[in-house]
């Protein structure tokens, strides 16, 4: 979880720490956990919500064991929405049952072996009751999640490391994490658009330098134009003026040549 700078939020190590404290909610929650049953969705999500709160769940965080049922996913995700957050993925650990049942056997059997107390919640026996209670409530979630495009499933009988790539890869692959940061959910999500908002104001920067650079080779055509216009102005004065001259000498010749022709005359 340090990788990615978020917690990692257990609602039975929630509820344990209720039980182990003799608060209301976890004398409530104690006889439901101990015959292997499920914690009455009010009080999961209230201890949820109270959890993710807190500062150090800031940055993301990663809920293992909940949702458990469609009721549950659907009250997570009006939480959610309540809070302003997004829910980024949902990891599908698909295992044998039977080799889930071994290893707890062999779990409580090393247990005692070592003089250690076993929990009243971690016995074949209750795995069993948790198993029938996983395909009739939580298995609908793979669908429900699956329609949602949030649902990733990973073969979770690999060793801890394949499992934790794969996990990682799949992560990057939702985008629900970066691939050289600590940040997850909401905050990437925040400066990833802080990010795509960045560009648009260079464009717009650069919008406005090429209006000015616009307007700037505005004031040479108009220069350019003034000078042709000038210029051409010129020309026709200097063609009048021509024109005129010449006129005026042909003007002149005629004239001498009649005054020349009439002196002769006489």
């Amino acid at each position: 979880m340090e990788r990615y700078g978020i917690v990692q939020l257990s609602t039975g190590e929630m509820l344990r720490a209720a039980v182990a404290a003799g608060t209301p909610v976890g004398l409530k929650a104690k006889e439901i956990m101990a015959s292997g049953g499920l914690v009455p969705d009010d009080v999961v999500v209230g201890i949820i919500s109270d959890r993710i709160d807190q500062p150090d769940a800031k940055n993301g965080f990663i809920l293992d064991g909940f949702p458990r049922t469609v009721p549950q996913a659907e009250a997570l995700d009006e939480l959610l929405r309540q809070k302003h957050l997004k829910l980024d993925a949902v990891i599908e650990l698909r295992v044998n049952e039977s080799a889930l049942l071994s290893r707890v056997e062999t779990r409580v059997a090393q247990m005692r072996e070592r003089g250690e107390e076993v929990r009243l919640d971690d016995t074949p026996e209750v795995l069993t009751k948790r198993l029938a209670s996983y395909r009739s409530q939580t298995e609908p979630l793979i669908h429900y999640y699956s329609e949602r495009r949030k649902l990733s499933t990973i073969d979770g009988m690999m060793a801890i490391d394949e499992v934790t790539r794969a996990v990682h890869r799949q992560l990057l692959a939702l985008g629900a994490v970066e691939p050289k940061t600590h940040g997850k959910g909401t905050a990437k999500g925040t400066s990833k658009s802080a990010a795509k908002a960045a560009p648009a104001k260079k464009g717009a920067a650069k919008a406005k330098t090429a209006k000015k650079s616009a307007k700037t080779a505005k004031k040479p055509a108009k220069s350019a134009k003034k000078a042709a216009k000038k210029a051409a102005k010129k020309t026709v004065k200097k063609v009048a003026k021509k024109t005129a001259g010449k006129a005026v000498k042909k003007g002149a010749k005629k004239a001498a040549k009649k005054v020349t022709k009439k002196r002769a005359k006489r």
